[in-house]
C-alpha cells in the first residue's frame, strides 16, 4: 500500500473540505487514515436517495455522535443540501466532518452553503515521487501519476476510460452545453498547448467556439482540479517579458492520452515535454502539500528567452531560484542560455537545471546540474525550500 503524504490533521481541531480530481485516491486515503470514523458514502444509491429526499435524516443518523467525533461524507458535491443539515451539527454538536469531493465548482454554482469559513479546504493531487517505492521516472512520465494509472504496466486503457467517461462527460456538464464536439476539441487542443502560453483566440480558432468560451473552458478545467495555470513572471527590470500564463494539465498521463503520445523514451522531443510536465506537476504538489508561501512561475522575454519555473516569495515577490528543466543525458552550455540571461536581470538568484545527467554538480560560474532523482530527493526532502 503506498502512504499519501497529506494526513488531513487539522480534522482533529477542525472541520475539512477535501477535494481533489476523481481517482486520485481520496476515499482510499480516508478509509485508511481514519477507519473509525463515521462514513458516508454518496455514491451508494440506496444512500443518495435516501439523504436527497430528506436531507434532514442526516441530523437524526449522527444525533449520538459526541463532540470531536469524525464523519466523513464522500462525494458531497452530489447533495448541496446536505450542507445545511453539516453546518447545525458543527455548531450544535461540534462534530468534525471530512467532506469529500471532485470541486466545489457545482457547489458554488448554486450558491450552496459552503459553511462560512467553518471548514478548512485541502486537496489531494496524484501521487507524487516522494510517496513511491522505487519510484520509475520513465514510467511516470508515460502513465502518469494518478494511482490506478501508474501502478499498471500500460496504463492506455485506463486513460481512454478516464478521459472518456470523466474529462468527455462529467466535467463538459460543468460547461452547461451540449456541444459535446467542441468541448472534446478543446480538450486536445488544450493538450497539444500544454506547457505553452495560452493563445485563447488561437485556441477558439481550432474549436469553432468563441475566445470567450475558451476562457470558460479553462476557468472549468481549473476549478474542476483538471488542470491549473503558470502565471509569468513580470516584475520586469530591463528586457520586456511576456505576460501570458502557460496551462497544465493536473497530470501529464491525460495530456499523453489526449496528444497520442505513448512509448516514450528520453531523447525524444515528446518525452522532453512529458518530462518538463511531470517536473513542475511535483513543484506544484509539493508547493501545495508542503504548504509554502511561495508562487510558481515562469519567464519568457520578447526575443523568446526562457526559463521554465521561478519560485518566487508569495508576499515579497523576492526570487528565490530560477529552474530549466531539460531532459538531456549531458547538460551542456547551450542548455544554460535562459538561466544566464535570467542571471543578468536577477543576478543573486539561486539557479537549477534538472536534467538525466546522472552526475549531479555544479558549472564553474555556479549553477546546479542535478539528476532528475536528486533533484526530487531534495526537494521533497526540503532541502530546496
Amino acid at each position: 500500500m503506498i502512504e499519501r503524504i497529506l494526513k488531513i490533521e487539522d480534522v482533529q481541531t477542525d472541520s475539512v473540505f477535501l477535494w481533489g480530481a476523481r481517482q486520485t485516491g481520496k476515499s482510499t486515503l480516508l478509509v485508511n487514515l481514519f477507519p473509525d470514523a463515521t462514513y458516508i458514502d454518496l455514491l451508494r444509491l440506496d444512500t443518495f436517495e435516501r439523504l436527497r429526499r430528506n436531507p434532514s435524516l442526516l441530523r437524526e443518523d449522527l444525533q449520538s455522535k459526541q463532540p470531536g467525533d469524525i464523519v466523513i461524507i464522500d462525494e458531497v458535491q452530489k447533495l448541496p443540501d446536505l450542507l445545511n443539515e453539516v453546518q447545525w451539527l458543527i455548531v450544535r454538536k461540534d462534530i468534525h466532518f471530512i467532506l469529500s469531493g471532485s470541486s466545489a465548482r457545482k457547489l458554488k454554482r448554486y450558491g450552496t452553503n459552503l459553511l462560512g469559513g467553518r471548514a478548512l479546504r485541502c486537496r489531494l493531487l496524484p501521487l507524487v515521487s516522494a510517496e513511491i517505492p522505487d519510484f520509475n521516472l520513465i514510467k511516470a512520465c508515460n502513465n502518469g501519476m494518478l494511482p490506478r494509472h501508474y501502478l499498471t504496466e500500460n496504463a492506455t486503457k485506463r486513460l481512454q476510460a478516464y478521459v472518456g467517461d470523466y474529462l468527455q462527460q462529467e466535467i463538459m456538464a460543468e460547461a452547461l452545453s451540449r456541444n459535446l464536439s467542441s468541448f472534446t476539441r478543446f480538450l486536445e487542443v488544450a493538450a497539444l498547448s500544454d506547457g505553452e502560453m495560452v493563445n485563447y483566440n488561437n485556441i477558439a480558432s481550432d474549436c469553432g467556439v468563441s475566445a470567450v468560451t475558451v476562457k470558460e473552458y479553462f476557468s472549468i478545467l481549473e476549478e474542476t482540479l483538471v488542470g491549473f495555470m503558470l502565471p509569468a513572471y513580470t516584475k520586469v527590470r530591463q528586457r520586456r517579458v511576456i505576460k501570458a500564463p502557460k496551462f497544465y494539465y493536473f497530470d501529464v498521463g491525460i495530456v499523453n492520452y489526449l496528444t497520442h503520445r505513448v512509448n516514450l523514451l528520453p531523447g525524444s522531443a515528446d518525452f522532453g515535454h512529458a518530462f518538463e510536465h511531470f517536473i513542475v506537476q511535483e513543484l506544484v504538489a509539493y508547493v501545495d502539500y508542503r504548504q509554502k508561501h511561495v508562487v510558481l512561475s515562469y519567464w519568457r522575454t520578447a526575443s523568446g528567452i526562457e526559463v521554465d519555473v521561478v519560485v518566487s516569495d508569495e508576499y515579497s515577490s523576492d526570487i528565490l531560484f530560477a529552474i530549466e528543466i531539460k531532459s538531456s543525458e549531458e547538460i551542456q552550455n547551450r542548455h544554460l542560455k535562459g538561466l544566464r540571461s535570467f542571471r543578468d536581470e536577477y543576478p543573486d538568484t539561486k539557479l537549477i537545471v534538472v536534467g538525466l545527467d546522472k552526475i549531479s554538480r555544479a558549472t564553474e560560474d555556479g549553477i546546479s546540474v542535478l539528476y532528475a532523482t536528486d533533484f526530487l530527493k531534495a526537494l521533497w526532502d526540503g532541502e530546496l525550500f
